[in-house]
């Protein structure tokens, strides 16, 4: 989906997945991928690759690529004052590692600037719930790089984490191994060590050659335009729940920021408002994708939830109907929609799964974290 639509070379895809195991907190395994046409894949990236390529072509097209770190942004105190974005410079040799103060003006601001976006708190945005998604990227030898040319596994279970998943995609030369979560985000070590023991058999030997940790927003900001700044991408908050999808929703949601506002500007004879930029970018955006949102934050808060949930969650992937309606929507990045008939049968045989799982299925193990609860939107 995102390689056709934003012209993306092959270079920047490692591995064209198109098959996944899914397992369950009782490592009861599901092969899902059956589903997919010949032509269809989900692409595994490397973001210093992806990033780069990105970076590099907005520069051949006219963008000025600019080696700083914005301190602060003074937002305007009059209709036409411009927002002036102070930095520091390491593009200057001559000031050494430190960089040099530098000031910067400008119309119009697109914050793109990540989780921590430092236009959100210029803008006084608001606050989201983030996730801490840890991952290692571990070099295996060949055979295992073998099988996991064109697999990826999903693990559940409160072992490895309370409110999502683990997993272990195939990357260029390596794996990356790693889980997430939003409850219990102290625990990470714990959860990352019990994700490298269920895969143990196939990391054995395995080293571990980086180690990366994110904030992974998990619901857009009260806010995402104030005046003529308008927040895209994680800086937004646009990462969908239960798959944790957030790589095309970025640069989805920085185009049509883009095009909108240039349209508004009219040529640059005139400056956007506020609401004309709600009315338009923000407007579209939530048409075209809040279902998909909507749809998956149920999906996370029903299966995510409990053991039990994760193994009916786990026997339901079972179903063709399940894969496809499930991959569909991944791939092409809104809910798709089934039989009306077929989805009576998904509800009756989804209660019948979490009952069943529930009257087998071990309790989830308990913890405190009372500090962080207190921080918790």
């Amino acid at each position: 989906c995102m390689v056709d639509e934003f012209d993306l070379p092959e270079s920047v895809i490692d591995r064209k997945v198109r098959k996944m195991k899914m397992i369950s907190p009782s490592n009861r395994v599901v092969d899902i991928g059956q589903t997919l046409k010949p032509n269809e894949y989900i692409g595994m990236t490397r973001r210093e690759v992806l990033d780069g390529f990105m970076r590099n072509r907005s520069v051949e097209l006219g963008a000025v690529p600019i080696n700083g770190l914005v301190t602060n942004i003074d937002v305007p105190k009059g209709d036409s004052d411009p927002y002036v974005v102070h930095y520091q410079d390491y593009g200057d040799k001559t000031a050494g590692g430190a960089g040099t103060p530098k000031t910067m003006e400008f119309d119009v601001l697109v914050g793109a600037d990540g989780a921590n976006s430092r236009v959100a708190k210029a803008i006084d945005a608001g606050e989201y719930n983030y996730a801490i998604a840890f991952q290692e990227r571990i070099a295996v030898d060949e055979e295992k790089m073998e099988y996991y040319k064109d697999l990826a596994e999903m693990y559940v279970g409160d072992d490895v984490s309370p409110d999502f998943y683990a997993w272990v995609f195939p990357k260029y030369d390596h794996v990356g191994v790693g889980t997430g979560t939003v409850v219990n985000r102290p625990d990470i070590p714990k959860y990352q060590k019990a994700i490298r023991e269920r895969a143990k058999e196939r990391l054995e030997g395995g080293k571990i050659i980086k180690v990366e940790a994110h904030p992974i927003p998990e619901h857009p900001r009260p806010r995402r335009v104030q005046n003529r700044a308008a927040l895209v991408g994680d800086a937004a908050g646009y990462v969908t729940k239960c798959s944790g999808e957030g790589i095309y929703f970025a640069a989805k949601s920085g185009r049509m920021a883009a095009e909108a506002i240039v349209k508004l500007m009219e040529g640059g004879s005139r400056l956007p408002t506020e609401q004309e930029i709600v009315d338009t970018y923000i407007a579209d955006y939530d048409k075209k994708y809040q279902a998909t949102y909507v749809v998956l934050d149920l999906l996370q808060k029903v299966f995510y939830s409990s053991n039990a949930a994760r193994e009916a969650f786990v026997e339901m992937c079972e179903s063709e109907y399940v894969q496809k309606v499930t991959f569909d929507s991944y791939l092409y990045k809104t809910v798709q929609g089934g039989n009306p008939l077929d989805d009576v049968k998904l509800l009756f045989n989804t209660v019948g799964s979490i009952l069943r799982a529930q009257a087998t299925t071990p309790k989830d193990r308990t913890f405190s974290n009372p500090v962080e609860s207190l921080k918790r939107l």
